[in-house]
């Protein structure tokens, strides 16, 4: 393992896209929007009604994004566009973050529009971003460098958040008229800082050149002819298979968390600055701990790393489900949640890089982020079924801790190795 490797440049600046768009993540995805859109644009309604509308939104966008992902991949390791695709669905992110500012309070209908657009942005351009980490790197470092962009979008997000945070518990500092305006500029802000920090990529980070040079219309038919023709193939890659299925276990449960936990924090009668000062402890804890999981797996190999994090996820969702009562305590979880939350998404994207064929990265990350949105579907739906239905948070919470334990269960019959033979065997013949 060379450290020396985060100091070149395609590698910083692949990093600083993380940085860039981690911002949205945090303020308005975990952060902000859910408390908004339940207390500014669903004022007065009951809170089952604003789950199941969030729900709706978050569900919307990620189905889309789930079903585009794999022919987006196929098409751009065709034509060798993703870098196009990458700010193409960042540009929508950006417009659509700045576009929830114009917003008023009742209009809950285009708030959960622009939501699922500007989340459409941020998950599709993932897809390509995700898929670059082969083109930066060499193969030996994948667990080091996937886990210095997590760090570094928890660090870039966290900072924004922290700037965004104090701008609602203190606007008159800002020179705003109060908290409700705070958080409608917080939302700018998204947009600014995502659109900066983005540069650095457009110019330093470049992909490998693809043998075929197709046109676009080129791209597209014989995309959808490849995706197709590696569909057929894909069910006999069972070192892949098992993975993805492991993945879409345990990533739901994950993607779950960060998607409801303020909610969860509200229907302990949490306050709402308690609760972003949780966030933002997640934030800050999680940057260091990402750089170390990365070292881990380096050292210990991502597989093992990944069932570290996840099984300490299944003990703290039942904790938090059967024993969680405090802010100090929820401070406490948010600790726990900081220390594996950036090293299980990092790792798995490292693992799997390391099993797929090398000349259809962007392809096979179609399927790899296919299943995360399939999974931020369920995941949320399946909080809120448990919720309507118990009338008990604690117990929804507790329904993710399955997801979990399966995951990691399936995660044990992931051979590794045999993935790595599958993948070189595979370079050239999909």
């Amino acid at each position: 393992m060379n450290i020396q490797v985060l100091r070149h440049r395609p590698v910083l600046a692949w990093a600083f896209y993380d940085w860039a768009n981690s911002a949205y993540a945090t303020t308005v995805m975990a952060g902000f929007f859910p408390i908004f859109f339940s207390q500014y644009w669903s004022a007065g309604i009951s809170g089952s009604v604003t789950t199941f509308r969030l729900g709706v939104a978050n569900g919307t966008a990620s189905l889309i994004i789930a079903f585009l992902a794999p022919v987006l991949g196929a098409i751009s390791d065709r034509g060798g566009t993703r870098m196009r695709f990458l700010f193409t669905f960042a540009a929508l992110g950006v417009v659509m973050s700045s576009s929830l500012y114009f917003v008023e309070q009742g209009q809950w209908q285009y708030a959960a529009v622009i939501y699922a657009l500007a989340t459409m942005g941020f998950a599709g351009s993932n897809v390509f971003y995700d898929s670059l980490l082969v083109d930066i790197s060499a193969k030996e470092n994948f667990s080091l460098i996937s886990s210095f962009g997590y760090a570094m979008g928890y660090i870039g997000g966290g900072l924004l958040f922290l700037l965004n945070v104090l701008m609602t518990l203190n606007p008159e500092w800002f020179g705003l008229a109060d908290a409700t305006q705070a958080v409608r500029v917080s939302f700018v802000t998204v947009a600014i800082w995502w659109a900066v920090f983005s540069i650095p990529a457009m110019l330093w980070v470049r992909e490998a050149p693809t043998v075929d040079k197709s046109s676009s219309w080129q791209a597209v038919t014989a995309g959808l002819t490849e995706l197709t023709h590696t569909l057929k193939k894909i069910r006999s890659l069972k070192t892949i298979v098992l993975f993805l299925v492991a993945y879409w276990l345990y990533i739901d449960g994950v993607n779950t968390i960060i998607k409801m936990a303020v909610d969860f924090g509200i229907n302990l009668n949490m306050a709402p600055g308690d609760l972003m000062k949780a966030l933002l402890l997640t934030q800050f804890v999680a940057f260091p701990a990402s750089l170390a999981f990365g070292f881990l797996g380096n050292r210990i190999g991502a597989k093992r790393g990944i069932m570290i994090g996840v099984l300490v996820y299944f003990v703290s969702t039942l904790w938090a489900g059967m024993y969680l009562k405090t802010v100090t305590e929820f401070y406490m979880l948010a600790v726990t949640i900081g220390l594996v939350q950036g090293g299980v998404q990092s790792l798995s994207r490292a693992l799997y890089a390391s099993i797929i064929p090398s000349d259809k990265t962007a392809e096979f990350f179609g399927f790899y982020n296919m299943l995360g949105k399939f999974a931020a579907v369920l995941g949320p739906f399946l909080v809120a079924g448990v919720a309507l239905f118990t009338q008990n948070s604690r117990y929804a919470i507790m329904a993710i801790a399955p997801l979990f334990l399966f995951g990691a269960a399936v995660l044990v019959l992931v051979d590794v190795d045999k993935g790595h033979r599958e993948a070189n065997a595979l370079e050239g013949a999909i």
